[in-house]
């Protein structure tokens, strides 16, 4: 059971360290850096491009006199785009303030069929609007993700009280003779198209396409080929710079290329029109997910045996490397960095605390199994005495006529030993009943004074063999409920145990006394006594000191814990006070029978 609650406690910690590991910085950074290689990795087979670019870069700036006659040059090139019937245009350039050729570039506007126009929000302050709003169906934003690395586009801006989708949904809207964007509680559904994007970001996963799958030409080739312009028919044209000393919003793409704003945004236009959307997975499943992966490593080690436990290990990290891509290709991004850093705990947890807790179960019953061979073979030893005696006896009486005296010795003397054999095999026996559970205790009330009085004169046999005394200084006769076999078993142990250990000539002294509702049986000794080391393991099966070995004290290290087990089914425990060389004393604590 312990070694159970504590594999789940491991387990519960390995799950919980890379999940809160998984809220810090660096998750997110690997989890990035996984997007990214899985975007290039799986890159679908795209349809013909739906839109095109139409750039001012730096040439077209040199030859139409720089960006004092942009305004001008602009009206132009948006003619001739008109005049080749796109579906719709975006302008991507913030034009808040009157400048040169305003007039000729309003004319322009106003003969384009399905303009947006874009919006952008200053540092302070609410948004920076276009001037020419009444030439425009539309109005959008132009912002993108904020982040070095350009993933997501947000579609939704609000800056006080004005909302505004961003100005590649709006081009859509416009090419799709959509009236409107409905928001529900998951989507957008704009035309024919659903997009994911939940109400607490409204952001879109871009699609980029490899880089030139999207048609563009500059304002400079289309004024100088007008037929040219013959690309934008039927596409969403954006409009904007492409200008590295006019580029403020150019940011880096998961293909590792160099992007202006203009661009990412009519890869955003593709996405939708494509529909070919990626959708972040729900925090809630990833933790599921990372929970479910701790659970399978817990169970693959708990129920599985050896390398076949390895193997599944082995399978569980592999699907935990493989479960994002799976995803990917399904168009569900999935968090890498959590489920693989708790698949990996969990894995290591599970599999270190079961070797180190097999290697530790083992240890311990190959040291048990020592010391059980050590106290079978030293019983087997002393069970040798009694046998030869009966042996030897039973042949001298039936080889020789003896007389009546010497036939009644040696019947006396099989007996006495026959009685200690049974002893010797009772003693083992209780040892194993008492420790499975299986030995039946007696519930009968008697007298602790006659236990005990029975007991000590029973052990003075035994002391004056060493010119001991048994002295019971004080004797409560208070009554107990139990078995009076067993604890008469406790208290002879304790008896024979202080003359065993105790010199010569020496004192052992026995008192009982009933403290409330307990009865106290102390047994002390004056022999060699024990240190702090030893007493920690005085109880334990098959244990001897040392110093009980080397003064060549016989005896098999079960007694005590038969004594302590006899104790605890009775409800009580025992408490040792010793110190070498000043002797011990052991005291059984009893409830007493009210």
């Amino acid at each position: 059971m312990h070694r159970r609650v504590g594999y789940v406690l491991v387990l519960t910690a390995a799950f919980l360290l890379g999940w809160l590991i998984s809220f810090t910085r660096l998750p997110a950074t690997i989890d990035n850096a996984a997007y990214d290689w899985m975007f290039n990795l799986h890159q679908p087979a795209y349809p013909p491009a739906q839109s095109a670019l139409l750039t001012i870069d730096e040439a077209s700036l040199t030859s139409t006199g720089g960006r004092r006659n942009l305004r001008r040059t602009l009206a132009r090139a948006l003619d001739l785009v008109s005049a080749a019937k796109p579906k719709a245009i975006a302008i991507d350039l913030i034009l808040a303030e009157p400048g040169e050729g305003d007039d000729e570039l309003r004319a322009a506007l106003t003969r384009v069929p399905n303009l947006v126009l874009g919006a952008d929000i200053p540092q302070q302050g609410g948004w920076e609007w276009p001037i020419f709003r009444a030439q425009a169906r539309a109005i959008g934003h132009v912002h993108a993700d904020p982040d070095p690395v350009s993933r997501h586009l947000p579609l939704m801006k609000l800056q006080q009280t004005d909302r505004l989708w961003a100005i590649c949904l709006e081009t859509y809207r416009l090419a799709a003779q959509a009236t409107s964007v409905l928001e529900t509680p998951t989507d957008l559904e704009v035309g024919p198209r659903v997009i994911p994007a939940r109400p607490d970001t409204r952001d879109l996963l871009i699609r980029y396409r490899r880089p030139g799958q999207i048609p563009r030409l500059s304002v400079r080739d289309v004024i100088e080929s007008p037929a040219r312009a013959s690309l934008f028919t039927g596409k969403a044209v954006f409009v904007g710079f492409t200008a590295q000393s006019e580029v403020k919003d150019r940011l880096m793409t998961p293909m590792e290329v160099m992007m202006p704003g203009v661009e990412i945004h009519a890869h955003a236009y593709e996405t939708i029109a494509a529909g070919d959307f990626l959708t972040e997975a729900r925090p809630w499943v990833s933790t599921a997910a990372c929970l479910a992966l701790a659970v399978l490593a817990g169970l693959i080690f708990w129920r599985m045996p050896g390398w076949l436990a390895y193997a599944a290990a082995g399978v569980l990290l592999l699907a935990a490397h493989l479960l994002p891509h799976l995803l990917f290709r399904q168009g569900i991004v999935f968090p890498t960095f959590a489920p693989l850093l708790v698949a990996w705990l969990s894995v290591a947890s599970a599999a270190a605390y079961q070797y180190f807790g097999t290697k530790r179960e083992l240890a311990r019953t190959e040291q048990e199994r020592s010391r059980y061979q050590q106290a079978i073979h030293f019983v087997t030893h002393e069970m040798r005495t009694p046998l030869t005696a009966i042996q030897g006896s039973s042949e001298l009486m039936s080889r020789y006529n003896l007389n009546p005296d010497k036939q009644k010795q040696m019947a006396q003397m099989i007996n006495a030993e026959s009685k200690r054999l049974a002893r010797m095999i009772t003693t083992f026996l209780n040892l194993e009943r008492l420790g499975d559970g299986s030995l039946d205790l007696k519930r009968e009330a008697f007298s602790l004074a006659e236990a005990l009085g029975a007991c000590v004169d029973r052990a003075r046999a035994v002391a004056e063999r060493k010119q001991m005394t048994i002295e019971v200084s004080r004797a409560d006769d208070a009554p107990l409920t139990g078995d009076r076999e067993l604890l008469e078993y406790a208290i002879y142990n304790l008896l024979t145990n202080a003359v065993k250990y105790s010199p010569a000539e020496s004192i052992v002294t026995v008192t009982s006394e009933r403290t409330g509702d307990k009865l106290r049986l102390s047994v002390a000794d004056q022999g060699m006594g024990m240190d702090a080391q030893e007493l920690k393991h005085i109880f334990d099966k098959f244990y001897r000191t040392k110093r009980a070995e080397a003064a060549g004290i016989e005896g098999t290290g079960i007694g005590l814990s038969i004594v302590q087990e006899i104790v605890r089914h009775h409800g009580g425990r025992i408490e040792v006070a010793s110190q070498p060389g000043q002797g011990s004393c052991f005291t059984l604590i009893l409830p007493a029978t009210t």
